[in-house]
């Protein structure tokens, strides 16, 4: 199906899917997940490091992020999540800083800086990631923080497997907007679930 000819928003939004937490969780999935996060900046990389000014400026989906405005949101995100897993080992159940991802990707640095600046800092940040995440033990994924956005306390297991998911998730995004090259510039309005709709929203 050519979503230029028959747009579906949702599958655009989330080209592998919605993540799903296992209904038991076990030491393969920790194995699982470190091994994605050690391995996303490198295959980042591959994907990014040889594009032109032009490409970087493709979009995976129409009113979606350029290409560069993904990268940069991965450093942010990957940021804020490595310093929340920090805290929640190191206080009982503190409460995390909620931020704005749209308005960051609009930021100067988001628009202008090279995504190898993002590369490298993904690079590091991972290595130290994984360095921790192979440190602790099973029970420690118990541990939890409260996220005061969506009033609810999520445990480090579930925020593990959540950002091997991100990482997969706008990795994707990245290929379907080389795929499609900017051709989404050309659609104005999607047609989904038999309704016009606003391209203004930001996954």
């Amino acid at each position: 199906m050519n979503p230029l000819q028959t747009p579906d928003l949702e599958a655009l939004k989330y080209p592998i899917g919605k993540f799903v937490m296992p209904d038991k969780f076990d030491a393969s999935d920790v194995e699982e997940w470190v091994g994605i996060l050690q391995g996303f900046p490198a295959r980042l990389a591959q994907a990014v490091t040889s594009l032109t000014p032009t490409a970087l400026d493709f979009r995976y989906r129409p009113g979606g992020w350029m290409v560069k405005q993904v990268v940069h949101h991965l450093a942010d995100s990957h940021m804020n999540a490595f310093i929340r897993f920090k805290l929640a080992l190191t206080e009982s159940q503190p409460t995390i800083k909620p931020y704005d991802e749209a308005k960051m990707a609009e930021l100067s640095d988001s628009l202008n800086s090279p995504p190898e600046a993002s590369i490298m800092l993904l690079t590091g940040l991972h290595q130290r990631w994984t360095e921790l995440l192979n440190s602790l033990h099973l029970e420690d994924f118990n541990k939890t923080y409260f996220h005061p956005e969506y009033q609810k306390t999520f445990p480090l297991s579930y925020v593990l497997g959540l950002y091997a998911w991100h990482s997969n998730h706008h990795l994707a995004h990245i290929r379907q907007a080389l795929s499609y090259r900017n051709d989404f510039l050309r659609v104005k309005v999607l047609l989904l679930n038999n309704q016009v709709l606003e391209q203004n929203l930001i996954v």
